[in-house]
């Protein structure tokens, strides 16, 4: 039998990842700032910021298998995917920085404004990211290959979540000089520079390698039906939804928590910057644990860690603040393992369809399942601003009540560990074992070859 082939550079995966800490700039400020943003510095109250969360969220999300569809219809000398990397990264920056940037107007007026830009921020990430993660699954047929670059590219999201949830606190006070509003505009403004630059790197040193058999012909209806049958695909479909929602649960609560429970909102940098360089020791070893363990096993075990050590924060005082920046670093490094999986096992999915079918749409199954990574990003934004503002948390206040302190802990530990858990259930149903994988690799790779004769 054939082994399937696909060994990249070291300069192709870094290329390829700085398009990941290109849209993690932007990512991360939604995980770990937006909703405080919103409620402490641009003005809206935590119910207000929870709606419109979900409701945009849940509304743009249906763009993205459209956008998968549309990817793999494209046809360019650059590619299906790489194209659309480079005609966003622009536009991607701009609006960055329009929806960091707190208006002088009106209450109501205000309000437009932050529905408008969170609208746009949400369709260009969308139409950059989709083909974007895409590309995993056409620059190599290698199932473990394809965990590398998804190492690389985790390492350097987390990278720049590193710079976001350590630094960018520190930043928006140094360029705003007590002027929040001011310091979050400067600093997305430097980041989305960043961002631009990285966006066209990406596309300058990667390559699209793998191609659907070019007497493929499938309509939408054809996509969507395959899809739906593709059993790996449906489970992994829930546990990026569980998955996301918890890491938005979780995050968006994080600096209420040191700001009110704790009562040192500085701590929030050191927390956030021991525990995501923990995480990133985590990604750095996936590849070869999950190479000896299995995919499936490792992420597993992952989200399990990951939920029991933020349900275990309920029972830490908010004075032992060294064992919780200690239990967050743990908890990170587990989390870690599992990041670049996610990604890999997209591209695995596509293969199981194709060989299943006779028929590839990475682009379609890349999508769906960034759907629902969307899709927990609005539940779980909307469900910490719904639980806050049950809880009785009033925006921007200098104190909060014992009761919306008791809710920002359990918000924090509770509820986002219920998410992480239920990953973990849904990923006992997922079919594709190591072995299984590559031989579905194997069988492709002689397959492929039909193609090309």
């Amino acid at each position: 039998m054939t082994q399937a082939i696909g060994r990249l550079s070291v300069k192709e995966k870094l290329g390829y990842s700085l398009g990941d800490m290109a849209a993690n700039f932007v990512f991360q400020f939604m995980i770990a700032l937006q909703l405080d943003f919103y409620t402490h510095t641009f003005g809206l109250t935590p119910a207000q910021a929870g709606t419109m969360c979900i409701t945009v969220g849940l509304g743009v999300a249906v763009l993205n298998p459209i956008m998968g569809v549309i990817a793999d219809r494209t046809t360019s000398r650059w590619g299906k995917f790489r194209p659309w990397i480079l005609w966003t990264a622009v536009p991607f920056g701009v609006i960055g920085v329009l929806t960091f940037t707190t208006p002088h107007m009106s209450m109501g007026a205000k309000l437009i404004y932050a529905w408008v830009t969170y609208i746009l921020l949400r369709v260009v990430y969308i139409v950059n990211n989709v083909p974007y993660a895409s590309l995993t699954a056409v620059m190599t047929e290698d199932p473990d290959e394809r965990t590398s670059i998804s190492s690389y590219r985790q390492f350097a999201a987390n990278s720049a979540g590193f710079i976001i949830q350590s630094l960018a606190i520190p930043m928006v006070a140094f360029f705003g000089h007590g002027n929040d509003a001011r310091g979050y505009q400067l600093t997305m403004g430097l980041l989305s520079v960043v961002s631009v630059v990285f966006f066209i790197i990406t596309f300058l040193t990667t390559k699209e390698r793998i191609q659907p058999d070019p007497q493929q012909k499938m309509s939408l209806g054809q996509s969507l039906s395959d899809l739906f049958q593709n059993r790996p695909w449906v489970v992994l479909f829930l546990v990026t939804l569980f998955y996301f929602t918890a890491i938005l649960v979780r995050g968006n609560v994080m600096l209420p928590y040191f700001r009110y429970v704790v009562g040192k909102v500085n701590l929030f940098s050191w927390f956030n910057g021991f525990g995501l360089a923990s995480l990133l020791l985590g990604v750095a070893l996936s590849t070869a644990v999950s190479v000896r363990v299995g995919k499936r096993e490792l992420f597993i075990a992952s989200m399990i860690i990951s939920g029991a050590l933020c349900t275990l924060l309920l029972i830490l005082p908010p004075t032992a603040t060294y064992v919780i920046i200690g239990t967050e670093a743990l908890r990170q490094f587990a989390f870690g393992l599992s990041g670049p999986i996610l990604w890999a096992m997209m591209g695995d999915v596509a293969d199981y369809g194709e060989w299943k079918t006779g028929r590839r749409a990475s682009g379609t199954v890349t999508s769906a399942v960034v759907f629902a990574l969307w899709a927990g990003l609005a539940l779980g934004q909307a469900i910490a601003g719904w639980l806050l503002s049950a809880y009785g948390m009033v925006s921007g206040a200098a104190v909060q009540t014992a009761h919306a302190q008791a809710g920002i802990l359990l918000t924090a530990s509770v509820y986002a560990g219920l998410g992480f858990f239920a990953a973990a259930a849904c990923l006992f149903f997922y079919p594709l074992s190591r072995e299984l994988t590559r031989s579905i690799a194997n069988d492709l790779t002689e397959r492929r070859k039909g193609y090309a004769s």
